[in-house]
């Protein structure tokens, strides 16, 4: 499949994805990609994400592969029956944000996890195989989610696995708002979907 043969659904984790990451460069030059908007990026309601994924997968056109990255990733997996139904073929998933670990992470814009009033839905990964091929893009340095349990979740989630490097977290503060290789593995993706 070519990107024009279906719709790019862009998954931001919390917080959002700022203008300049690769997610928000995707949206703005793959003609077919559009982002799932929250309601509230702050406070992460895997619920109320999850059914706002599927309302928008829903008024797709084409049938849809999902671009998750960070916190986007385990909502994606919660979702992963909602979204199935709701025409999502595949799905593509960077960097996630692994909520069993959490005490771990840096701080994000200044704020600590958990949010102010709580991860609804959020306090452990998501282990469940999902109903869609997935591949899954994890730095072997990520400071969110370590590359052995970005291993574990491969095999659990059905996904193939790919080793980006010393790349952080895939965003801004690790160097990627153009993600060239990430677009290019995305294609290589794209290309096992038919």
């Amino acid at each position: 499949m070519k990107t024009s043969e279906i719709d790019i659904l862009l998954v931001p984790g919390w917080q959002n994805s700022g203008p300049d990451h690769w997610q928000s460069r995707w949206e703005r030059n793959l003609k077919t990609a559009r982002r799932v908007i929250q309601e509230d990026w702050d406070n992460p309601d895997v619920e109320a994400w999850g059914d706002r994924m599927a309302k928008f997968a829903s008024g797709a056109t084409q049938p849809v592969v999902a671009v998750a990255h960070s916190l986007g990733v385990p909502a994606l997996i919660f979702a992963a029956d909602k979204l199935k139904r709701s025409g999502v073929i595949g799905a593509f998933l960077v960097a996630p944000a692994d909520v069993d670990y959490a005490h771990y992470w840096p701080d994000t814009g200044g704020r600590r996890w958990p949010p102010d009033k709580g991860p609804r839905g959020f306090e452990t990964m998501p282990e469940r195989r999902l109903p869609f091929p997935a591949h899954l893009v994890v730095a072997n340095n990520d400071l969110y989610c370590s590359y052995a349990r970005a291993e574990h979740f491969a095999k659990a989630w059905g996904a193939t696995l790919s080793d980006a490097g010393e790349s952080g977290h895939i965003n801004i503060t690790s160097g990627h708002g153009p993600w060239p290789e990430g677009l290019l593995q995305f294609g290589q993706f794209l290309k096992t979907l038919g």
